[in-house]
């Protein structure tokens, strides 16, 4: 029989709870995050009243900052010192900033166009620096809760069982609450309806913070040094890889996503449809995200398993041009089987990502779980400020989109377009990037061994020491 670092080095899998309590951070996430990924646009264009083009540029300007930022929390997460650990307390320090930004953003005053686009950047900004705050840490917080590679994939599943919960949630509600509770004013919908997601995700976070655990701690001897942790990631060929890969995925889904809302309401004429083909896709990756696992055996490991992925949804993003956009069954079908081979990628980019910190300890004696996890979100923030803001860019100034009006067939082509070949171009790219990335199955379970060997020698090097 093989031996494994399982069964030589015995590691307990994380118990339900555990499990159920990371996977509560996500969902509480994605209370936001479906907002923004799927209603944000529609938001700031037809009821805010800003013009897609501003928009475009906004987008981009705000979200390369938040990008940025992203390393930076990293680094000044691995550096906390607490009795909760280094990432979960940053789940609780940040939650008021994270509830009130989340109302003022979307909270509409009467203004000037000027003074309203300043509201916005400001606005908006600030959240996604709460954002940052909050989710760095939290993605972190994977890497230390447990130092198998099996149980990190299984961990994302859980995840992104929470993810896809919460962005279902706020796609098949979103529309709804908003008239709801504005009664005919979607400003004022907006505004409460951010203020319930906003009391609902506090709660969750706090359940992560309360179940889960920090258990690996970086090397013995290893010393703060931030240029160090710099230089180490360069080096990790494995890590360059999966961020490539993070934002060519991120993009081609983004530039669909922030589409979508716009689609429904000027191209199949009527907007609810929105929150009905969202949240069937948010559903279905909720139920597809649990079967990562399996997924990933059939294929033969997690690089092969996200290049088919990749390949398959590639391929079904041009058969999405030819639908009849006005028939909503067949584009919910469609829907169904796109969601379903989409929910793994995340998981599996997140398990990957964390074992090029394994990757940098074993091969570069270097362990940087905080840096190398924020890049993580750094590289898909990259993509979701480049997707909205090339698909708004196209819609003002290549489609002539014009927000509360009759479309133009040009512009009814272009969000087309949008939807399927110019995201499913991106796309291709993604597939070709995954044969960059160096860790196989095999080589995960060479870290694994080596690194819980390494773990045995320094507890008894410290049982030995006067």
């Amino acid at each position: 029989m093989q031996t494994t670092p399982e069964t030589k080095h015995a590691t307990p899998p994380l118990k339900m709870s555990e499990k159920l309590g990371y996977a509560a951070g996500d969902l509480a996430s994605c209370l936001y995050f479906g907002v923004f990924m799927n209603y944000l646009a529609i938001f700031y264009t037809d009821v805010f009243g800003i013009s897609a083009g501003a928009l475009a540029f906004m987008i981009l300007v705000t979200r390369t900052w938040d990008w940025i930022n992203d390393p930076i929390m990293g680094i000044v997460a691995d550096r906390t010192k607490s009795k909760f650990g280094k990432f979960r307390p940053w789940l609780i320090w940040i939650l008021p900033f994270w509830v009130v930004l989340g109302v003022l953003t979307f909270t509409t005053f009467d203004l000037g166009e000027s003074h309203k686009l300043i509201y916005a950047y400001v606005t908006y900004t600030f959240l996604m620096m709460a954002y940052t705050a909050i989710n760095v840490p939290y993605s972190a917080l994977m890497g230390v809760m447990t130092p198998r590679s099996d149980q990190r994939t299984l961990l994302n599943s859980f995840r992104f069982l929470g993810a896809f919960l919460g962005t279902t949630t706020v796609s098949f509600s979103m529309l709804y609450l908003v008239k709801f509770f504005g009664n005919g004013n979607d400003q004022t919908g907006y505004a409460m309806t951010m203020g319930l997601f906003g009391v609902i995700s506090a709660g969750l976070f706090l359940t992560t913070f309360f179940t889960t655990k920090e258990r690996i701690e970086p090397p013995k001897g290893q010393k703060t040094d931030i240029g160090k942790d710099l230089a180490m990631a360069a080096k990790n060929g494995p890590w360059r890889a999966i961020i490539f890969i993070s934002i060519l995925t991120i993009l081609w889904i983004s530039i669909r996503s922030g589409t979508t809302a716009h689609f429904f309401k000027y191209v199949s004429g009527n907007e609810l449809w929105a929150g009905t083909y969202l949240g069937v896709g948010g559903a279905i990756q909720a139920g597809g995200v649990l079967l990562t696992k399996q997924i990933t055996q059939i294929f033969g490991g997690k690089k092969n398993a996200y290049f088919a992925l990749t390949a398959i949804n590639v391929a079904l993003l041009v058969v999405f041009y030819w639908l009849p956009y006005d028939n909503l069954t067949i584009l919910l079908v469609h829907q169904i089987i796109s969601s379903f081979l989409t929910a793994p990628l995340m998981a599996l980019f997140w398990s990957m990502l964390a074992d090029t910190a394994d990757y940098g300890q074993w091969k570069l004696g270097h362990r940087a779980t905080g840096l190398l996890l924020s890049t993580g979100t750094s590289s898909m923030k990259i993509g979701w400020s480049l997707g909205p803001a090339i698909a708004f860019w196209m819609l003002e100034y290549t489609f002539g989109f014009v927000a509360n009006q009759a479309q133009t067939p040009a512009t009814i082509e272009g969000m087309r377009l949008l939807m399927s070949l110019i995201p499913a171009g991106v796309g291709v790219l993604a597939a070709a990037a995954v044969f960059l990335y160096r860790i196989d199955s095999k080589t995960e379970l060479e870290m694994e061994a080596a690194i819980a060997k390494q773990r045995d020698d320094e507890e008894k090097l410290a049982s030995t020491c006067p």
